[in-house]
């Protein structure tokens, strides 16, 4: 009898262990680790074909991550130097944007004082050579590897240059990728600073345009320009709060899973300025970090909110080490602006094709008030206190951005004009239009309307229901009239293209700087800020409706 007990009492405890054994996650762990090593050993092993045993750990591991969320991201060795840049906003190198035109890189910018720059290459040289290595079909990124290296060590780049080959010794530097790239002032008593990105010291650097604005200046009023702002470093987003925000004010709350990532952050510095108006552009490319910033000035009415929805990423990622010089970027919280809402989109895998958040149901998100009484929403970014529509651009003007018939046509003439006027003075004249018209003559170009696309699915619609027969004579007919004004399309919106072609002109000579800055003049957004800034009344009404 007490053997049997005995073996009763034992199967007992040793169903409960293997009971509680399952419900231990870090038995979970532990069970699945030994599967994946044991597949992944068995596949080295035994697969057909040779397998690339750290592509395909490569390839695991992103495909775990992500069922995670977009921001998890795992970074190899590799990718560590990429990530640095876009976090410190500077890199060893020679200081210039490129693009694949055929079997060549080209290059499309050069930085202002970079080392590029410097030694004299200009947007529109074909990279042939990179120490003595032939760059036909290389990509981009290959490209893009070689010109980086350690800043003071010399590269050899030859170039073809309107037909003829060119060498240039250049010595890489520490490339500084402005994280302000534009300031000054956009109208009378209104100062403008343009923030590219929240790389480490942005704020500070904020400050120090801000008082030379102030100063120097005597702006009355500012617009802070967040648009196509991808975010970067939470510290600085706060910091750049405490800059016009007064100290001791809740800027935004982390919550995670783990004690330390759940905190609140305060300003914690005497302010700038907490009165002066301020309006803050944004758009679909506006995330993170600037939508901390666009959110708080929000809802505590510190400044009113322009432009389109924004992005929609309310997660917080922290980087952490991993063996062999790699890392892994882990979402370790949400964040909440001083409302107390989450502008993470509800669903991040579905978006428009412009990035921006799709349509939300109102039943799935939560309502929030501002600090003086307006609803605010979560679930899906930062709806801008007033919207303002976008110009739309004809297809004309896409086609000739992407086949580089406005770059070719710049590089032309920068190399025959020495100088131009200053970047706000620079105007296309209808001579220099002409010239433009002519260049494109001797170029071959195409492009679809979305006209032609109904034409084409009305036809394809009629011959499926068999009315293509009867209605073939006038269909055509009705083609032939549409091409003879499609063909006039280069006269008709002749005033936006010559916006295009200042752009990429002075883009030659004055550098981003230049380009931000005449682009202002043809911005509805800066433009209806101006607007804004000038009507006191219509300013307050928004904040306090």
């Amino acid at each position: 009898m007490k053997v049997k007990n005995k073996i009763i009492i034992g199967l007992t405890i040793g169903t409960l262990s293997l009971f509680y054994a399952f419900k231990d996650p870090y038995f979970e762990i532990s069970k699945n680790l030994e599967i994946f090593t044991t597949i992944y050993q068995k596949l080295n092993t035994n697969y057909v074909d040779e397998v690339e045993p750290g592509n395909l750990m490569d390839a695991a591991i992103n495909a775990m991550l992500k069922k995670l969320d977009p921001y998890t991201n795992y970074i190899p060795e590799s990718k560590v130097e990429d990530y640095r840049i876009r976090t410190n906003g500077s890199y060893g190198g020679v200081g210039a944007t490129i693009v694949k035109i055929n079997d060549y890189v080209v290059i499309s910018e050069v930085y202002e004082n970079a080392p590029a720059q410097k030694a004299g290459i200009i947007p529109g040289d074909k990279i042939v050579q990179i120490n003595k290595n032939n760059a036909k079909g290389k990509s981009t990124k290959e490209i893009g590897d070689m010109l980086k290296g350690q800043a003071d060590t010399e590269i050899s780049v030859v170039v073809e240059r309107y037909g003829k080959e060119k060498t240039f010794k250049i010595n890489r530097g520490e490339v500084d990728v402005p994280s302000i790239p534009y300031s000054g002032i956009i109208a009378e008593g209104i100062g403008y600073i343009r923030l590219k990105s929240f790389t480490r010291n942005c704020a500070k650097e904020v400050g120090q345009v801000f008082d030379i604005l102030k100063t120097e200046s005597n702006i009355t009023s500012l617009v802070i320009d967040l648009r196509g702002n991808p975010g970067g470093l939470l510290s600085e987003a706060i910091d750049m709060c405490n800059l016009f925000i007064p100290n001791n004010e809740l800027v935004v709350t982390t919550k995670g899973k783990l004690k330390q990532h759940t905190k609140s952050y305060k300003t914690s510095k005497k302010p700038m300025d907490t009165n002066m108006p301020i309006v803050v552009l944004v758009d679909q490319g506006s995330a993170s970090a600037s939508e901390i910033v666009s959110g708080t000035f929000q809802d505590i009415e510190r400044g009113v909110v322009l432009g389109k929805q924004t992005f929609g990423k309310g997660l917080v990622q922290q980087t952490m080490p991993m063996p062999y010089n790699a890392q892994v970027k882990i979402t370790t919280a949400k964040y909440y602006t001083p409302s107390g809402r989450c502008i993470q989109a509800i669903d991040y895998s579905s978006r428009n094709a412009d990035g921006s958040v799709g349509k939300i149901a109102d039943s799935l998100r939560t309502e929030y008030t501002t600090r003086g009484g307006r609803t605010v929403y979560d679930g899906g970014g930062v709806q801008p206190d007033v919207d303002v529509e976008l110009k739309e651009y004809p297809s004309i003007i896409l086609t000739l951005i992407q086949e580089f018939h406005l770059f070719d046509f710049a590089n032309n003439y920068a190399q025959m004009h020495e100088s131009i006027d200053e970047a706000l003075n620079f105007e296309i004249s209808d001579e220099l239009y002409n010239q433009f018209v002519a260049f494109l003559k001797e170029r071959d170009y195409s492009y679809e309307t979305n006209t032609e696309k109904a034409f084409d699915l009305l036809e394809e619609t009629a011959k499926d229901e068999e009315y293509l027969a009867g209605i073939q004579a006038d269909l055509e007919a009705l083609k032939t009239k549409y091409e003879s004004q499609k063909n006039n399309d280069i006269e008709k919106y002749k005033e936006e293209i010559k916006e295009f072609l200042i752009d990429e002109i002075v883009l030659r000579y004055y550098y981003r700087r230049g380009q931000i800055q005449v682009g202002l003049k043809y911005d509805p957004v800066a433009q209806k800020a101006i607007e804004i800034l000038n009507n006191p009344e219509e300013y307050n009404k928004i904040l306090k409706p």
